[in-house]
């Protein structure tokens, strides 16, 4: 955002800080000053003079030997005997009695000071004749493009006087970074900044008069002007006008170079306005050839895929979907927000305008440059949500303007299509709660004050302050607004620099990241490698994985197109991670991610208005066909799961044999997996996890190798223990092995858990192991299997006997009997 210090000054009573103060005020409590240009630096030689004679160059077809009278004010210059210097001058417009730019002998071209190699002028004779520097053009003088011919000043202006003292140029631009002003669309204007430089250095500040939020609209009639606003949510106030009798020609120079000084080109006067009060007041303006309308219309609706509009500049686009475009009735005019249409441009032949000042849905207009690259003046403010109540002002103003410039006179009535619904509410918030946060012992009149000189409406009872933010500002909604509006005006550096005062007690371990850490320390010692991806997906991604996205929330504001929305689960994430790591070469790895996810309609218990955040971990195994290990990936992501928490493999049940008809966020958890080749972790009813290889739907989307597993719990579900140190036993361990003739289809799971718990009740003091040693199904002997496990008990107290053993076993066989309906082979 550049600003212009004379530019400021019109609208501020009292005199500014010398510059270095103003840029040190304006870095602490404005936004960070990025440059600042001395302008005047460029000019301090070139004087205003007025050309008495100008005759033809004997011999040129273009030059012309001129005398010029700068009232005697330059040194060293050779003079006729009436005082007047003699200049050499080429331009077409060279005449008598021009009022011009000179640039003497010795001067550096404005517009080559800044480069490499300044161009110092010299007197030196062209053709014969001495010519004692130049009469300057405006891109000599680094205003703006025009070099057809020498500037022509529209002023009466004594000569002599220095050039910059005509046109303010004796000036300074500031450069501050636009993302300070991210919040605060008010500031894209100089009048906002004004405003804030009153503040933050204690003046009291006043808008000019016809800056107000319902100003007395002048009347019009005699053409038609139709707005038909398709989409009142995204356009809440949309203000037009017809004004005809348009000139269309170049600007008053101080309107061209005070648009030049902030990066700004001149084109005519009626752009050239518009462009004026946008940077005045941070509200972008368009004007239309009103006869180029096909049906006297401004429309406002979504754009159809394929239509085609060609931009200002020439450059054609074709739309997409779902961007705010203004039409003229049927075809597009424009992108809203962003750029106007080249078939209805304002140029040398018009003479009939339609005057659009809008508001447009800040995310909207976002996507929109985003997606087709353009970035625009008026891009730029309007994501920054300009406020709907100063549309009004703007056009009135610009209106009265045009009449002035252009010779325009209003020929319909100023429309007011107006859908805005929320007024600005008043904040009340009191002295204490201020104080509190800055440290601060301020008086409520001492916040008043400070309050209203940035012009808010401010009660006072007592210490407590009822706050009305002014029209247009969109930024004050809650107290600690208030809070930052105080501290910043008052000046941070005024803030006190104690430190809080802590306990030296050691701080209380945070459970949360204790338990992560754990996780992160087994699962790296066990091979794995943690990644950390962004916590939004696309779409698409949702779709691949065969999840839903309506459940996520989705953001009006995303870092790009392609994190569109809050991810439910981790593990989409950690999918779309697979392939490119294999085509990478990493032909067999394992990444897991412990982070955050957010479920639509779920919401905080402490906070009801926020959305609650749910911690899970997830991980993801693969190899390419030619380094797979031996096994089934499921195996080799439920390892990982069982070096985390053991425990959990007990709870372990077939996805085939949970009821997930009437539990949607288990269906969006479970979305990626195989149910035949998955498991849950199951409480009372409630999944917690799953683990299992994925769906042949899911393997394609997102090209997975064959060999591809994996899991995702929540925090809940996990409970990491520390090492525990247990002896072995001093006694010898008994073996013993079992085989169970099972139905078929009998999961192995369920009949190895109830083996572990009958031995566990009835193993004493003994250190126990179960473990599995085959799993067999005869050819003739259809319907059921048999399955094998050893068991192994060492006793703390004595030596056990085999009788011992087998009473146990025959205890272990009945349980098995009664539970699972196996019986001992």
């Amino acid at each position: 955002m550049r600003i212009s210090v004379n530019w400021l000054k019109q609208f501020l009573d009292f005199e500014l800080p010398p510059v270095d103060e103003l840029v040190e005020k304006i870095g602490a409590q404005l936004g960070a000053v990025e440059e600042v240009t001395d302008l005047g630096k460029r000019y301090q030689s070139v004087s205003v003079v007025r050309v008495v004679e100008c005759t033809k160059l004997e011999g040129s077809d273009h030059l012309n030997v001129c005398k010029i009278d700068d009232g005697g004010k330059a040194k060293d210059v050779e003079r006729d005997s009436n005082g007047l210097v003699q200049v050499v001058c080429g331009a077409p417009n060279c005449r008598e009695g021009l009022t011009v730019a000179w640039l003497p002998p010795g001067a550096t071209v404005p517009a080559s000071v800044d480069t490499d190699e300044p161009f110092v002028l010299e007197a030196r004779e062209i053709r014969g004749q001495k010519s004692n520097g130049m009469l300057a053009s405006p891109k000599e003088l680094a205003l703006y493009d025009s070099h057809e011919g020498i500037l022509e000043i529209d002023k009466e202006v004594v000569p002599g006087t220095p050039f910059a003292e005509v046109y303010k140029l004796d000036d300074y631009i500031i450069d501050i970074e636009n993302k300070m002003f991210t919040h605060r669309p008010d500031c894209f204007g100089a009048l906002g900044v004004a405003r804030e430089i009153a503040g933050i250095t204690g003046h009291a500040f006043k808008s000019p008069d016809w800056y107000v939020a319902n100003p007395t609209l002048p009347s019009g009639d005699g053409l038609k002007l139709t707005v038909k606003n398709e989409l009142p949510e995204l356009s809440p106030r949309f203000t037009a006008a017809v004004m005809t009798g348009i000139e269309v020609k170049p600007s008053p120079v101080w309107l061209q170079i005070a648009l030049s000084k902030v990066g700004v080109k001149a084109i005519n006067n009626v752009v050239d306005l518009t462009n004026f009060y946008m940077l005045v007041t941070g509200q972008p303006l368009h004007a239309y050839d009103y006869d180029k309308l096909k049906t006297a219309t401004l429309g406002v609706r979504l754009s159809k895929k394929g239509e085609a509009l060609k931009l200002l500049g020439g450059k054609q686009l074709t739309l997409e979907d779902g961007d705010i475009i203004i039409t003229d009735g049927s075809q597009p005019v424009g992108l809203a927000g962003v750029i106007g249409g080249a078939d209805t441009e304002v140029d040398d032949s018009t003479k009939t305008i339609a005057l659009e000042c809008a508001n447009f849905d800040m995310n909207t207009v976002r996507r929109a440059s985003m997606k087709y690259g353009l970035f625009t003046d008026a891009s730029t403010r309007f994501t920054k949500g300009q406020s709907p109540l100063q549309n009004l002002a703007v056009i009135a103003k610009i209106i009265d303007d045009l009449q002035k410039l252009a010779n325009g006179k209003l020929a319909s009535p100023v429309i007011d299509d107006n859908h805005v619904k929320n007024a600005e509410q008043p904040v009340k918030v009191s002295a204490q709660f201020i104080n509190e946060r800055l440290g601060l012992e301020l008086s409520a009149a001492d916040m008043q004050k400070l309050l209203t000189n940035v012009e808010m409406a401010v009660e006072t009872k007592g210490e407590d302050l009822t706050v009305t933010a002014p029209f247009w500002r969109t930024d004050i909604e809650l107290p600690e607004d208030i809070v930052e509006e105080v501290g910043r005006l008052y000046g941070y550096d005024h803030l006190p620099l104690n430190l809080p005062r802590r306990d030296i007690k050691p701080a209380a371990q945070d459970e949360l990241l204790a338990l992560k850490q754990q996780i992160r320390e087994k699962l790296v010692k066990s091979g794995a490698n943690e990644v950390l991806t962004y916590s939004f997906m696309h779409g698409d991604l949702f779709d691949k994985v065969g999840q839903k996205r309506e459940h996520a929330f989705e953001l009006s504001n995303a870092l790009s197109p392609d994190l569109q929305y809050y991810r439910t689960s981790l593990l989409p994430s950690l999918l779309e991670k697979i392939h490119p790591n294999l085509k990478a070469g990493f032909d067999q790895f394992a990444l897991f991610e412990l982070g955050k996810v957010h479920y639509v309609d779920e919401w905080d218990e402490a906070e009801p208005e926020i959305p609650n955040e749910d911690n899970h971990l997830a991980l993801v195994v693969a190899a390419n066909d030619k380094q797979k290990p031996a096994g089934t990936a499921y195996y080799q992501a439920r390892k990982y799961l069982e070096q985390i928490d053991p425990t959990l493999t007990n709870e372990l049940m077939p996805m085939t044999k949970f009821n997930l008809d009437d539990d949607e966020w288990g269906r969006q958890l479970t979305a990626p997996f195989e149910p035949n080749r998955s498991a849950l972790i199951a409480r009372g009813g409630m999944i917690y996890g799953v683990v299992g290889e994925f769906k042949p739907s899911v393997q394609r989307a997102l090209k997975l190798p064959k060999y591809a597993a994996g899991f995702e719990v929540l925090k809940d579900a996990l409970s990491v223990a520390g090492t525990e140190y247990q002896p072995l036993p001093r006694f010898p361990k008994v073996s013993q092995d079992i085989t169970l003739k099972v139905a078929a289809d009998q999961d192995y799971a369920e009949v190895a858990n109830a083996l572990e718990v009958e031995l566990s009740k009835g193993k004493g003091n003994a250190r126990l192991n179960v473990r599995p040693l085959g799993i067999y199904q005869a050819r003739d002997q259809e319907g059921y299997k048999n399955l094998t496990f050893r068991i192994e008990l060492a006793s703390y107290e004595r030596t056990l006997t085999d009788t011992e053993v087998n009473k146990l076993l025959d205890e272990v066989a009945a349980a098995a009997k009664t539970q699972v309906g196996a019986e001992r082979v």
